[in-house]
């Protein structure tokens, strides 16, 4: 198990549910990188099959979770850019 990877994984890990709240709170989500969050969202995957292929660990559940955080700000960012949209 890597130190340092756990250390990096929860200071990244750590912005996601500020920007999760900035989403909710504000509901309006210009500014945000779609493309940027796929990218990390992409990247928070090949970590976790990367534990799961190659040298498993307990890591893989904060790639997991960080990447559920991730999913979801894209998803609440899709929701809401159509519903503004519409107004």
């Amino acid at each position: 198990m890597s130190y340092f990877e756990i250390v990096m994984l929860v200071c990244f890990g750590a912005s996601w549910p500020i920007s999760l709240t900035k989403t909710v709170r504000t509901k309006n989500p210009v500014g945000k990188s779609v493309m940027f969050m796929y990218l990390v969202l992409i990247g928070y995957m090949s970590g976790a099959l990367n534990k799961i292929y190659g040298h498993w660990d307990n890591v893989f559940w904060l790639y997991i979770f960080n990447g559920t955080m991730v999913a979801t700000d894209i998803i609440l960012t899709h929701y809401y850019i159509s519903k503004n949209k519409k107004i």
